[in-house]
């Protein structure tokens, strides 16, 4: 070989523990929507189990980006699973808390609808470049895991109170954040090349 010789990165593993965390968050789905039902959302010690699944499960998505961008286990099949099993636990979450009464519909249909919206247009722009999770992004899912979270917990009724307000600031800013990425999509397909 002559000049410089190139090293090729060996390829990543499909089985390895980001997208085992992957992989548990989307079987605690089902476990977090078992639960929220038999706690009819009364029944205080079956909405804290469903509270603390829904919060584990939110954390395995903090730990499986953490470790797949550590390690360097970035997969095809992680990059599309992820944003699944993200959709999945939040939509269960916010249709059961709709279903009963505890949040109103017009938030679910919202949030549902940008969070679907801007995974379309992430499919739209593929091919011209990746739209990544901006902060608002970050803030905009960290605000919806608390709401969730704080409407899941039985909360004595002064505090309870307060889970609108942050629901609320989480739809403002999942408002925002989705016209934030029409933007950057529509750049990625304007640019040349």
């Amino acid at each position: 070989m002559t000049g410089a010789e190139s090293t090729v990165a060996p390829p990543v593993p499909l089985l390895n523990a980001a997208n085992a965390l992957t992989a548990v968050r989307l079987l605690l789905v089902p476990v977090f929507a078992v639960t929220v039902v038999t706690s009819g959302m009364v029944h205080a010690g079956w909405r804290t189990a469903a509270c603390l699944i829904f919060v584990v499960a939110s954390v395995t998505d903090l730990v499986d980006g953490w470790i797949a961008r550590r390690w360097k286990l970035i997969t095809s099949l992680g990059k599309v699973a992820d944003p699944i099993a993200d959709k999945a636990l939040t939509g269960a979450a916010l249709v059961l808390l709709s279903w009963y009464d505890r949040l109103p519909w017009w938030v679910t249909a919202v949030i549902l609808l940008r969070e679907l919206g801007i995974t379309g247009l992430r499919f739209w722009v593929i091919r011209h470049g990746v739209i990544a999770a901006s902060r608002g992004g970050k803030i905009k899912t960290a605000l919806q895991i608390l709401a969730i979270t704080w409407y899941l917990w039985p909360m004595p009724a002064a505090a309870a109170g307060v889970g609108p307000w942050i629901m609320g600031a989480a739809v403002v800013v999942t408002v925002l954040t989705g016209f934030d990425y029409i933007v950057q999509a529509l750049r990625l397909r304007r640019r040349p090349g």
